[in-house]
């Protein structure tokens, strides 16, 4: 029997509300909704939630502070809805303790991906916390992307993504220091363990390595270049 997962949605603009309500329902997920964050936290105090969906910026409660508010309480996977004006809050509201941010306007097939994708990871979390069991030390996670050293495995948004030994190598040096920024010189002399003299096929295998883990290749969330430096894999809760 397939387990029913609730879904928690807290959005002040009422037809995107009932939009993502549609869409969840169609993949068999319970929903409730709140108007704020004042709303939201009453629904938690009422019901099981698995995941919640919370907007950044609405009145009476932003989701930045209801994310701190739930997270003295509870540990389901957040996913924060952002304006692409709204940077410094989304870094905030993943600092605060959410999971995972999708930027509005978003492609409702994204947003589900990643719903599947973080209640896939919280119920692996909970069967391992049951059974006494710890994560293993060289599984690296950021945001929607697992990348597993012992089976060299990458899942994106839980789907599995072919990738070659050096697509691989590269990815999981980034992975292993978020935020860093890699000169194409050190990802060179680290992955082909020889000195660097031409770099350009680090560019070549960036560029397919993003087509494989961004949902759009053209505004990378995961993998950024830093002009003039190098290249980093953002740091992402």
């Amino acid at each position: 029997m397939k387990e029913i997962y609730h879904v928690l949605v807290v959005e002040d603009d009422e037809q995107i509300r009932d939009g993502i309500e549609i869409y969840l329902k169609s993949q068999g997920y319970e929903v409730s909704k709140a108007a704020d964050g004042i709303e939201g936290l009453a629904v938690l105090k009422e019901k099981e939630i698995h995941l919640a969906i919370i907007d950044v910026m609405m009145p009476r409660m932003d989701g930045i502070h209801m994310v701190m508010r739930l997270r003295k309480e509870y540990d389901f996977p957040v996913i924060m809805l952002s304006a692409k004006s709204e940077e410094v809050d989304k870094i905030m509201g993943l600092n605060m303790g959410a999971d995972d941010y999708v930027t509005k306007p978003f492609q409702p097939l994204e947003l589900l991906a990643r719903v599947n994708s973080h209640l896939r990871r919280y119920k692996r979390f909970l069967e391992m916390t049951s059974q006494g069991k710890e994560e293993p030390e060289n599984v690296y996670r950021i945001g929607g992307i697992e990348l597993n050293e012992d089976t060299k495995e990458v899942l994106v948004d839980g789907e599995t993504v072919k990738m070659t030994p050096m697509e691989f190598k590269i990815l999981a040096l980034l992975m292993r220091s978020p935020g860093r920024v890699f000169s194409a010189e050190e990802i060179y002399e680290r992955v082909w363990n020889e000195r660097a003299i031409n770099t350009d096929t680090v560019m070549v295998h960036v560029r397919k390595i993003r087509e494989k883990i961004e949902y759009n290749p053209k505004e990378p969330k995961y993998l950024k270049v830093v002009w003039g430096v190098g290249y980093k894999i953002e740091k992402i809760s």
